[in-house]
């Protein structure tokens, strides 16, 4: 016979909601939570095992499966039906010190099918907010939308935020000039301007340093994660590039200017050369563009779907927008990468009528402009670029060499011996990175709250997570404060939006604030749906 629903919480029955499973037809399958390694990411691994821990108290079924990062994104990225949850993190990338690209790229329907909407959510009044904002170029009014476009994800539920993690960087200060080591806000000392400006101090000149997950791709048109856009903002120029104040610079454009609410026009710098001798020319910035709006990116896609058109007049670029873009200079001219023309036009020729994209070509050798070249890749281990003496922003470095780490503590070892003289990421024990520091003269830290944010994602296309009720269940199991002690032992600040308190302006406290967690919490929002336990297993309400 069927039962009351209650649930347990630590080793107790929760009071009984007085609804009986008498009418429950059938038990909610067994879910699955992905997760990179412990030893490549551990505070992710820890944070599923307590994610997995609390969800089990509501009688779900939950396997936890863990796998490297190219496999988790086959399965998730690409293959976009079949999984049910995964941990995730959105890395800091200085163009989304903007929130257009997290708003809009990453929850609006239009990139549901092969952009960054890889959880499906779809929501018409959603959908009407991200675009509003996109639009809106007076920035209080603009806030307010991006206020409430927080506040519906945050009731939506489509993803589970959790965590602004703090990151902890570090640099040998015997070897590099700690005065020319620059920190971005919210992102830290990994940036652009550090690996160009950043000055030897004696016979050491190459930057070395680690990385946790292997890079994927070496391709302009790749979207991928940090570690592959270490290597591509450096091997190509982009018009603008986010200042470490989070505000837009010129860069490969000596200026912008806007000449209407929809019209910017852009000189592009005279002397530029691509790594095979050849002139960078405005015709190689206006093809960058429009091979994008040729569809044959998808990712990157909703970065130029406002561009009306685009016409070169001498250096000067004009583009010519459909509606005014508050984002546009940071989310567009600062996200492009500027294309050699005379090498991409036949590889994404060469893709007409086939079902691979762009994103699928990797060079034998990466034809860039930027301030390295590259100069070898060996895969899973190494990729070495050299320095651009002739860039505009001539780097004070040698080389930039990324070294493939998966465990964190070998990391350190690094650090320690000087294996690595800098430290980009680490997502092992924070507290064992400041004893390092604090025992070695020659390790300097670096402290910020990151604009990136850890979650995870429910995929809204299917059952039981295409229910509003279950993803709210799911979400309010999980004490923000549990995941940041127990699985990033207090570096990080709780989150439930994806806009980080880094970015000041733009981050709404609300849903936060609003949070309400707890299994009891949990169990009343599923019995208010119907949702039953018999036998400590959890059943789909009548009729579902």
């Amino acid at each position: 016979m069927m039962t009351t629903l209650k649930f347990a919480l630590t080793g107790a029955l929760l009071a009984s909601t007085g609804l009986t499973a008498a009418w429950a037809q059938e038990a909610v399958p067994q879910i699955s939570i992905y997760t990179r390694p412990q030893a490549a990411e551990p505070a992710e691994f820890q944070t599923v095992q307590l994610v997995a821990q609390e969800w089990r108290k509501l009688g779900l079924d939950v396997k936890v499966e863990t796998m490297p990062w190219e496999q988790l994104l086959d399965n998730v990225w690409y293959d976009r039906e079949n999984w049910d949850t995964t941990a995730w993190r959105m890395v800091a990338r200085p163009e989304r010190s903007d929130p257009d690209e997290v708003l809009y790229n990453m929850f609006n329907s239009s990139t549901m099918e092969s952009g960054y909407n890889y959880v499906g959510y779809s929501s018409p009044e959603y959908d009407r907010i991200s675009e509003a904002q996109r639009v809106e170029t007076d920035a209080t009014e603009r806030q307010k939308l991006v206020y409430e476009a927080q506040e519906i994800l945050a009731a939506d539920m489509p993803a589970m935020m959790l965590a602004h993690p703090t990151v902890t960087q570090a640099f040998n200060k015997s070897i590099w000039d700690p005065e020319t080591i620059v920190n971005a806000n919210g992102i830290g000392i990994a940036n652009y301007w550090t690996y160009t400006s950043m000055a030897p101090l004696g016979d050491v000149k190459d930057i070395v340093l680690s990385a946790s997950n292997n890079v994927v791709a070496v391709s302009p048109l790749y979207y991928g994660g940090i570690v592959d856009n270490w290597v591509t903002e450096l091997i190509y120029d982009r018009l603008v590039r986010i200042g470490p104040d989070g505000l837009p610079q010129p860069s490969a454009a000596t200026s912008f200017e806007w000449v209407g609410d929809t019209t910017i026009q852009v000189t592009l710098r005279d002397g530029m050369q691509w790594s095979d001798g050849k002139p960078v020319t405005p015709e190689d910035v206006v093809y960058s563009f429009e091979a994008i709006q040729s569809g044959e990116a998808p990712y990157y896609t909703p970065f130029v779907a406002n561009i009306d058109s685009i016409a070169a007049d001498g250096n000067v670029i004009t583009f010519t927008l459909k509606q005014p873009s508050a984002s546009f200079v940071v989310a567009s001219l600062g996200k492009i990468n500027i294309l050699p023309k005379h090498i991409w036009e036949p590889l994404i020729g060469a893709l007409v009528g086939k079902a691979e994209t762009a994103e699928s070509v990797q060079e034998d050798i990466p034809v860039g402009s930027g301030p390295f070249t590259f100069a070898r890749w060996l895969t899973n281990e190494e990729i070495t670029l050299v320095a651009n003496p002739d860039h505009f922003n001539a780097p004070k470095a040698e080389r930039w060499i990324l070294r493939m780490v998966p465990n964190a503590e070998a990391t350190l070892g690094m650090l320690r011996s000087s294996q690595i003289n800098f430290l980009g990421e680490f997502r092992g024990d924070q507290q064992m990175l400041g004893n390092l520091s604090e025992e070695s003269d020659q390790i300097e830290t670096v402290e910020t709250v990151d604009m990136a944010f850890a979650y995870i994602a429910f995929n809204n296309r299917h059952a039981p997570f295409d229910d509003l009720a279950f993803r709210r269940a799911l979400s309010a199991a999980i004490n923000r404060n549990m995941i940041v002690q127990g699985a990033y032992r207090g570096n990080a600040v709780p989150s439930a939006s994806p806009i980080s308190p880094a970015l000041e302006f733009w981050h709404n406290p609300k849903p936060k604030e609003g949070l309400q967690t707890g299994l009891d919490v949990a169990a009343r929002i599923l019995t208010d749906a119907g949702y039953t336990l018999e036998g400590g297993k959890l059943y789909y309400p009548a009729g579902q």
